[in-house]
């Protein structure tokens, strides 16, 4: 067995990574000979922490089948003073294999008792926000402008692993430290990569609502059919800054961001809506006037200018500037029509004049474009 044990860089670019990187909280990496605990084993470990304003990284290495016992024991033992783990990915697979593992030893492990931050589940849901096409954490790591020395898949280790402990069990063999160099640096470059990941973490504090609103402000420009149109624009000033810029829109909502700033474009509707009454058994809908009015007021019409009104026509009607919502978050709610999924709220006061408003409604949007 060997203990690997080097100092690296603490991430920059999030402040609020020091409340999940504490000095009580451990990154957690480890390379297996294959992905079932049942036919496989673990042949590194490897973790890091932070102490004394640096990221200490330590593996735990087995230079053969035999000595997988001796690395679980070495890296439980350097576990105890910790509290959290973190991995990428772990939820799924380091963590059940580490058990595994474990339980094959007869080794008592403690998992169950730490607190787990795994980065895979926190940064997935956000991978169409992103437009990553998947969520490997190499992946990740390209498109924060990460660099890599090393170039194996997970295969390759595999066959590289086999092959350093067949010549490792030679008799009189040099040691093979090029394949020792190349695993070790696998498994650290993995180590220092999550560490780097944090900084993506902004883009969940971002929809999580990590932000204040400032000012709106209008644009008015001509559309793909020449018509005059008009965007209202929210600008939101990060706590988190976003270590990447990134786009992404669904009609009629459009998302920008970069460093502490990102912005919300909305295209406004701008003609008539509808407003639709509940109760419409309350209410005559007159066809010659296209609106529906109570029955209080509309008892005083002549019966061949009134009928009952319905579901889908009892309502009024009203021009104006308005922007969609996805929910009813404001009120009163305008529709096109009587089974629109969106509906809409006008641009006006006391909306247009509330930064509580505008925070809500960026809110609303964000969880809107998630889904």
């Amino acid at each position: 067995m060997k203990t690997w044990q080097s100092k690296a860089p603490l991430p920059t670019g999030f402040p609020p990574f020091k409340e999940i990187l504490t000095e009580s909280a451990l990154f957690l990496d480890i390379e297996t000979t294959g992905l079932s605990p049942a036919h496989s084993q673990i042949y590194l470990i490897g973790c890091a922490c932070q102490k004394e304003g640096s990221l200490w990284v330590t593996q735990f290495f087995s230079e053969c089948p035999q000595e997988e016992p001796d690395i679980l024991s070495a890296f439980l033992g350097y576990l105890l003073p910790f509290d959290t783990v973190i991995t990428y990915n772990g939820q799924s697979f380091d963590l059940p294999f580490l058990a595994a593992r474990c339980a094959c030893h007869c080794i008592p492990e403690p998992f169950q008792t730490l607190r787990h931050i795994d980065l895979f589940r926190q940064l997935s849901r956000y991978r169409h926000i992103l437009k990553l096409p998947d969520m490997k954490q190499k992946t990740l790591e390209h498109f924060l402008g990460i660099c890599r020395e090393d170039t194996y898949t997970g295969k390759e280790l595999i066959q590289l692993y086999n092959a350093y402990a067949a010549s490792a069990a030679q008799t009189g063999a040099e040691p093979p430290t090029e394949k020792a160099s190349l695993l070790k640096l696998h498994n650290y470059e993995d180590i220092l990569g999550m560490a780097n990941l944090l900084p993506a973490l902004a883009y969940g504090r971002l929809f999580e609502g990590d932000f204040h609103a400032t000012p709106p402000s209008q644009n008015i420009y001509a559309d793909y059919n020449g018509s005059q149109a008009m965007e209202w624009i929210l600008p939101l000033r990060l706590d988190s800054p976003l270590p990447m810029r990134f786009s992404f829109g669904k009609p009629p909502v459009y998302l920008t961001g970069f460093g502490s700033n990102a912005k919300l474009a909305v295209k406004a509707f701008q003609g008539e809506l509808k407003y639709f009454y509940p109760n419409p058994k309350e209410y005559y809908y007159l066809p010659a006037e296209d609106t529906a009015i109570h029955k209080s007021v509309g008892s005083y019409v002549d019966k061949n200018y009134r009928i009952q009104a319905t579901a889908a026509t009892c309502y009024t009607r009203k021009a104006g500037c308005f922007l969609p919502q996805y929910r009813q978050l404001f009120r009163p709610c305008f529709q096109t029509g009587f089974r629109s999924k969106a509906t809409y709220f006008e641009l006006a006061a006391p909306f247009a004049g509330s930064p509580e408003s505008w925070e809500a409604y960026a809110r609303h949007l964000l969880q809107w474009l998630l889904e």
